[in-house]
């Protein structure tokens, strides 16, 4: 791991535990979405760090209510709700990808998606939300319209969104622009979480 990052990461528990940050005090009229980027080959180290995290917060901020949400895992588990799961594996293995991903835009609408998100995490009740696992939900959702769909049901409650990619001036670019699709449309409502010149990409 570069030390660039290890420096950003270390720097992420003070950050997301301090009184100004929970309590979503200035960032203006902003709304309280973070993003974390990072070099997309650096996954399995952030995705660790994201584990000790948890484990930390729940050990040194018993006070905080959080919840640490793999993104792919909750995609996978409200695909089986719906009762479409085998069915997909089966559209996957006899049509390829392209056909699974048609199929499933409707019931993966990110308003449906965001939906189901506040039901299940209930933002209203926690201190604050991590957000993982994006680049394993690629192509299945879309950051940018997840996040926007997101605003309303998060209230005041903080939102940190780690990203394997590059955030800069409101441009999301998953996995650093290398995959087609990849660079998506400005979203100006998030802020960096650690703010450094030098760019995760």
């Amino acid at each position: 791991m570069n030390e660039l990052l290890r420096k950003r990461l270390n720097g992420i528990f003070d950050r997301i535990t301090s009184a100004d940050f929970l309590a979503s005090r200035g960032i203006g009229n902003e709304i309280a979405f973070y993003v974390f980027d990072y070099p997309p080959e650096e996954e399995l180290g952030v995705r660790a760090y994201i584990q000790t995290l948890g484990d930390r917060l729940r050990i040194e901020r018993r006070d905080l209510q959080f919840a640490s949400i793999n993104l792919f895992a909750f995609v996978i588990k409200y695909i089986e709700e719906l009762g479409l799961l085998d069915k997909c594996f089966e559209l996957q293995r006899k049509e390829g990808n392209d056909a699974l991903l048609v199929a499933l835009k409707g019931a993966l609408n990110s308003d449906k998606v965001a939906r189901r998100f506040a039901e299940v995490v209930r933002p209203s009740t926690l201190n604050l939300v991590l957000v993982h696992g994006l680049g394993a939900a690629f192509p299945l959702l879309r950051t940018h319209s997840l996040l926007s769909n997101l605003q309303p049901h998060m209230d005041q409650t903080p939102l940190v969104l780690f990203f394997p990619g590059a955030y800069s001036e409101g441009r999301l670019q998953l996995f650093c622009g290398t995959e087609p699709a990849a660079v998506e449309h400005n979203y100006y409502r998030a802020l960096r979480l650690i703010d450094e010149t030098e760019q995760a990409c």
